[in-house]
């Protein structure tokens, strides 16, 4: 009867942290990256929003091949970042330079130096859907 009940435990407890790795899929992206969601708001255009957020680097940190299902717009806000695109050739930004990444574009970022780099990353995205999409 013990073994019963330690494996309704143990489901509960893979179910309930399943739910929490749903409902947080933002705070922990990538090992030396972290990402902070500054606001959400519809827009105009039914069932869509946009959803904006700060990403930083730390020093020599990426962040791998992933896309969004919706077009992700980048302002480098400190540092420099080296972005991948597919089926393009790298490009690094400095602070102050944009970079405009269409929807369902697989792309990647590192930071290739030995300072702290950040972006200000605006997703224009269907309402309720998650927004980031990993690749291997």
């Amino acid at each position: 009867m013990e073994t019963k009940k330690q494996k309704t435990w143990v489901i509960i407890a893979i179910i309930v942290l399943g739910i929490i790795a749903f409902l947080v899929p933002n705070k922990i992206t990538a090992q030396g990256v972290k990402r902070i969601d500054l606001q959400k708001h519809d827009l105009s255009t039914p069932g869509k929003e946009m959803v904006q957020a700060r990403i930083d680097f730390e020093a020599h940190s990426a962040f791998g091949k992933h896309s969004h299902p919706g077009e992700e717009v980048i302002y480098v806000v400190e540092g420099s970042l080296e972005y991948q695109i597919e089926g393009e050739k790298p490009v690094t930004l400095k602070a102050g330079e944009v970079l405009f990444i269409p929807a369902g574009v697989v792309h990647s970022a590192k930071n290739n130096t030995n300072v702290k780099a950040s972006e200000l990353a605006t997703y224009i995205v269907e309402k309720g859907k998650p927004i980031l999409a990993m690749k291997k």
